[in-house]
């Protein structure tokens, strides 16, 4: 099995600017990257990135929730995943083009509270 994965050089660089804006860690900004690629409901099979980034430990992304994370990533992918596709190679695929979903909805939102308010789905924020 295995417990790592690295993100593309761009995802790091992403997550580096979101970093300084908004003072969330990896940590989170990995978990929000994922979830804005699942929302694109659409398959990152022959998604395509270099792995010169960010060394994520798989604890670090999936916490206690590792079996939600495999649940929504086989249903966007309608298919069961094996264990060594699950993990690193489509994780690792949502992460990187979720970074850079995250990064123009940051971007759109022009704040993190307009951000945050943005995803609540709370009034005309942006």
């Amino acid at each position: 099995m295995i417990f790592r994965l690295k993100t593309s050089r761009k995802t790091q660089e992403i997550f580096k600017e979101l970093e300084n804006r908004t003072n969330y860690k990896p940590y989170t900004l990995v978990k929000h990257a994922i979830a804005w690629s699942l929302n694109e409901n659409t398959s990152v099979e022959n998604y395509e990135s270099d792995s010169d980034g960010l060394d994520l430990n798989r604890q670090t992304i999936t916490g206690d929730n590792e079996a939600y994370f495999k649940v929504l990533i086989e249903q966007v992918e309608g298919r069961h995943l094996p264990e060594d596709e699950f993990f690193p190679k489509y994780v690792k695929a949502h992460i990187d083009r979720g970074s850079e979903l995250l990064l123009d909805m940051f971007n759109h939102a022009g704040s993190v509270d307009k951000y945050i308010l943005q995803v609540l789905g709370v009034g005309d924020t942006v």
